[in-house]
């Protein structure tokens, strides 16, 4: 009897689990046209104190993370990410994007000094665009359920890949080389 009951808890466990991330799913909120994902806008602040708007990449395309400093798979993707925009930069651009392909680390609502002694811990602060979300708007703007998760926009603002869970550089070179392409 215990392991029927044990049984029974489970499924009803896996069942709610379900339940909560299809209802998740569905409030994903940016705009969505013709089953177009336009990129939700922000406003938000780079560790200099400095405003910064989705807008002011407009016509660039963009890899958008979402990451945190407590997320286990966050180091090793950052470090990939990093080393995707120095390869894409060098295409004809800055470490801070042109090129090929701008990438924004945007932290999940961390204070300054937590976020910024960590990039700077493993050494990829100067590598890429860093953005404060203290509000943890973006990440649930993109219907966030994982961590990390990762959009890549096109120049028009449109969300081409979604992606939930962590990337390891040989992904994050395919999936950035077959979102330019298209």
């Amino acid at each position: 009897m215990k392991k029927f009951l044990m049984l029974i808890g489970i499924i009803v466990v896996i069942v709610g689990g379900w339940l909560i991330v299809s209802k998740t799913e569905q409030k994903q909120t940016p705009q969505s046209t013709n089953n177009i994902v336009t990129a939700p806008d922000f406003h938000l602040q780079d560790y200099n104190g400095k405003n910064v708007s989705l807008a002011d990449f407009a016509g660039k395309p963009l890899v958008i993370n979402s990451w945190a400093a407590w997320c286990p798979f966050c180091k090793k993707e950052l470090l990939d990410f990093a080393a995707a925009q120095k390869e894409f930069s060098a295409r004809g651009g800055s470490a801070f994007g042109g090129g090929d392909v701008t990438i924004i680390a945007i932290n999940r609502a961390e204070p300054l000094e937590t976020a910024k002694k960590y990039s700077d811990e493993i050494g990829v602060t100067n590598n890429l665009i860093f953005l404060l979300d203290p509000a943890d708007s973006f990440y649930q703007s993109i219907g966030g359920f994982s961590m990390p998760e990762t959009i890549f926009v096109d120049g028009s603002g449109n969300i081409k890949i979604h992606k939930r869970g962590p990337m390891d550089i040989e992904e994050i070179r395919q999936e950035i080389q077959s979102f330019l392409q298209s």
